[in-house]
């Protein structure tokens, strides 16, 4: 399996084991209520194998960013979640460690769940405390990590703990390694990446990493403001990330010398304010006049990313295109989604807002692969280690 060279939970032993599953279950909630159980359903193939297979299963994940044990950000919609979609009581313990957990953890038998509490009701989760790392290993006989959004951090949950107790990938880390193993190591050709989002910073190591491999790089979102300045071009009000400049110089220097292709935005779609009600206007060009932002690829430019998209035999899109949350500011993220959801070619999207703009527009059952992970999908395309990956052995 391309990209993918891990131990795998499919050849584990679990019968009779207590295993701990780290998962991604960082959803949305609001008013207490879970908006998007992505994340959730991408983890039920292990759990399911785990069941059938007669382990006792402990899940733990964070949620939020919570400031010591915020009730708001209990783990507890997500266990009644998995419940439902699992058909099985799926109990809460009442922490991540600690001698109440163990007891309840100890009755566990054959099949059954457990959801501990968030992870991050813990401060040695983010400080991957080793004390906090064998309190879990305690817990369980095996660990398997299936939180490849979350394995870009050397966390208790995710690193930490892979070092005290036997250690493979879930379903899910496994699917994603592999998915984004293809586009990183061995695309069909011609690879094109998408690249959007905020800064350029976000995106440089895969500039890099894809200059000179990759057939075309498409660039939108408001880090070609960044690149626009780094060319002496008037970027008005628009979001310009002055750290980003020096490197969209470089990077344009790099793209000069390259077989491949750099395509930045030839129209815009302009706005006052970032603001639904704003006052819109269309540039036929890039330079923004000041006291105008831009927020959008224009139409000419969304029309010929589009075009190249449907050539590709990959596609690996990361970053809107605009403030897509936005109605007048939508329709380039929209064109450049539609292009990736009917593209011919392997497509595979990096999480993050991409997704989120994929499940705003309806598509996001028309991508070959859909990341869980956004940061996590860019630092692996780019090469980087993942601690939560290298904590995982060989197979």
């Amino acid at each position: 399996m391309t990209g993918f060279a891990k131990a795998s939970v499919r050849d584990a032993d679990v019968d009779g084991k207590r295993v701990l599953v780290r998962g991604d279950l960082n959803v949305p909630l609001e008013d207490g209520k879970i908006t998007d159980d992505a994340r959730i359903r991408a983890v039920l193939p292990t759990l399911e194998l785990l069941r059938e297979r007669g382990a006792a299963t402990l899940v733990c994940s964070h949620l939020g960013r919570p400031e010591g044990k915020d009730p708001a950000l209990s783990l507890r919609p997500v266990a009644d979640r998995l419940g439902e979609l699992l058909g099985a009581e799926f109990p809460l313990a009442p922490g991540l460690v600690g001698d109440e957990v163990a007891t309840v953890a100890e009755t566990l038998g054959s099949g059954d769940v457990l959801m501990l509490e968030n992870s991050r009701f813990e401060p040695g989760e983010t400080k991957n405390d080793p004390e906090l790392a064998k309190g879990l290993a305690a817990l369980a006989d095996l660990y398997v990590n299936d939180a490849f959004g979350s394995s870009h951090r050397a966390h208790a949950t995710t690193e930490g703990v892979a070092h005290e107790l036997p250690a493979c990938a879930g379903l899910l880390l496994e699917r994603e390694l592999s998915e984004l193993g293809r586009v990183r190591d061995d695309p069909k050709r011609p690879l094109v990446i998408v690249l959007g989002g905020a800064k350029v910073s976000d995106k440089v190591g895969v500039i890099d990493r894809f200059l000179g491999f990759a057939e075309e790089i498409l660039i939108g979102g408001a880090m070609c403001f960044s690149v626009f300045k780094a060319e002496g071009r008037d970027t008005g009000d628009s979001l310009v990330e002055d750290e980003g400049v020096e490197a969209a110089k470089r990077v344009l220097a790099d793209a000069e010398r390259s077989d491949t292709l750099l395509e930045l935005p030839e129209d815009l779609v302009l706005g006052r304010e970032l603001s639904p009600k704003t006052q819109v206007q269309e540039l036929n060009g890039v330079d923004v006049p000041e006291g105008w932002m831009g927020l959008d690829i224009g139409a000419n430019t969304a029309a010929n990313y589009a075009k190249r998209i449907a050539r590709a035999g990959t596609v690996f899109w990361n970053g809107p295109m605009g403030a897509f949350e936005l109605d007048p500011f939508a329709a380039g993220t929209r064109r450049v989604a539609e292009a990736v959801a009917e593209a011919p070619g392997h497509t595979v999207v990096g999480g993050g807002d991409s997704g989120a703009a994929l499940a705003e527009f309806g598509l996001a059952d028309r991508v070959d692969w859909l990341s869980t992970g956004g940061g996590a999908s860019l630092e692996f395309v780019e090469g980087r280690k993942l601690p939560g990956l290298e904590a995982i052995p060989d197979a």
